[in-house]
């Protein structure tokens, strides 16, 4: 079983749960923070789409949190997998169904960063190819063909300052 890294950097084990009222907890413990990171994951897949960058980026201290406390609750969880089967059947049915619908969320979420990553390296890749070209001399070679440059242009800077 994985370890999860403590406070001060040593390696604990999930306590597991041991009473039904612990299961019930843990499982309304897991059902809020998916909820409310759907919620945030879903806010910046918007933001990202409408091109708000910087509002998306705001969004991440609390996004980092919300993980953190989902994957001890995981983890929780996973020490727990036995007990909790048996103390709350119907609440851990409900529990995968709403993880299953945190899955596509997520799954939504890549695929607009994707998208908007891929977007923004080729716009890059096209600034910096059209500067080349720009830097490259308008000649012609001894055949009667445009001369290749034998350098790339300088390297591209970019501000990373939204």
């Amino acid at each position: 079983m994985s370890e999860m890294p403590s406070a001060s950097g040593t390696s604990t084990l999930p306590p597991p749960v041991a009473t039904p009222q612990d299961a019930q907890a843990l499982a309304d413990h897991l059902s809020g923070v998916m909820k409310a990171l759907s919620e945030i994951v879903g806010q910046e897949t918007a933001l990202v789409r409408a091109g708000k960058l910087g509002d998306a980026a705001r969004l991440d201290a609390d996004k980092t949190e919300l993980a953190r406390s989902y994957i001890a609750g995981t983890m929780r969880l996973k020490a727990s997998r036995p007990y909790i089967g048996d103390a709350i059947p119907q609440r851990m049915t409900a529990l995968q169904h709403q993880h299953d619908a945190f899955r596509a969320v997520l799954q939504k979420n890549l695929t607009v960063l994707a998208t908007a990553h891929a977007v923004s390296e080729g716009i890059v890749r096209g600034v910096s190819n059209e500067l080349t070209r720009l830097a490259s001399p308008q000649a012609y070679d001894a055949s009667g063909q445009t001369m290749v440059p034998h350098q790339p242009a300088q390297p591209l800077a970019v501000s990373r300052v939204l």
